[in-house]
């Protein structure tokens, strides 16, 4: 394990990657529990509320992002000082995005139905680093053998049309499929080759002059939300905590 380690990931000078996701999903995972503990009122932790003014915690994380951001420019890929400045910035990267809809709706909506963004925002970063981390793995690593080389250059090859398919199922406004799809092979597939839903970029572009696709769209967009709805709530709930009624 400690060789395939040093081969593929510090060698290529991937460590830094690798603690910036570790660092960014244990302190999103870390971030929510504290707040639903605050939020339940149990614990020793409180809100930070200085002369009145409520501190929410995107702010240490831009703070914490810039130093982190600086410092890996300053240090490049190798070194204790890159693997520092990879963990700060990711922590920061975590506690930014754990509050990515108070930022997009410039409102406190933390514990509402609009603040679920946050999370799917959270998983779809963690998706898209892994899939960079181990997708591209195999530049960087030297004297690789002919076989090698056709191995890890299949993968590549398997990893960017898999993306390509989760693209597809982006634009057809199934964004769980895509970022699902990133990380387990072809299962956007399912999201790129059925109807868009309506709404989605796919659909104003490609339904415009076909009623009947619209029509057949909508149908089958009431059915699915009627089928899962309460199932995706639950693990909304599940991950984030639920909403104010």
């Amino acid at each position: 394990m400690g060789q395939w380690l040093h081969r593929n990931i510090v060698e290529p000078g991937k460590l830094p990657l690798l603690l910036a996701l570790a660092a960014f999903v244990l302190t999103f995972l870390v971030t929510r529990v504290i707040t639903r503990l605050i939020r339940a009122g149990k614990g020793p932790f409180r809100n930070i509320s200085p002369g009145g003014l409520h501190v929410h915690h995107v702010v240490p994380g831009v703070v914490l992002m810039v130093i982190g951001g600086f410092a890996a420019v300053a240090s490049g890929r190798h070194g204790f000082g890159a693997a520092v400045a990879a963990v700060v910035f990711g922590a920061g990267a975590g506690l930014v995005l754990d509050e990515f809809a108070l930022v997009l709706h410039l409102d406190d909506v933390y514990w509402t139905e609009q603040g679920r963004k946050s999370v799917e925002i959270v998983v779809l970063t963690a998706a898209l680093v892994t899939l960079m981390l181990a997708g591209f793995l195999p530049f960087g690593v030297n004297e690789l053998t002919p076989e090698e080389l056709h191995d890890r250059g299949v993968v590549v090859v398997n990893v960017l049309i898999n993306f390509l398919i989760a693209l597809f199922a982006l634009a057809k406004g199934k964004p769980r499929l895509a970022v699902i799809g990133c990380v387990v092979p072809f299962v956007a597939i399912v999201g790129a080759v059925r109807l868009a839903r309506p709404g989605s970029p796919w659909a104003r572009r490609f339904y415009r002059h076909r009623p009947r696709a619209r029509r057949r769209a909508r149908v089958r967009a009431y059915r699915h939300d009627a089928r899962w709805a309460h199932v995706r709530n639950r693990v909304h709930d599940l991950l984030a905590g639920a909403p104010d009624r």
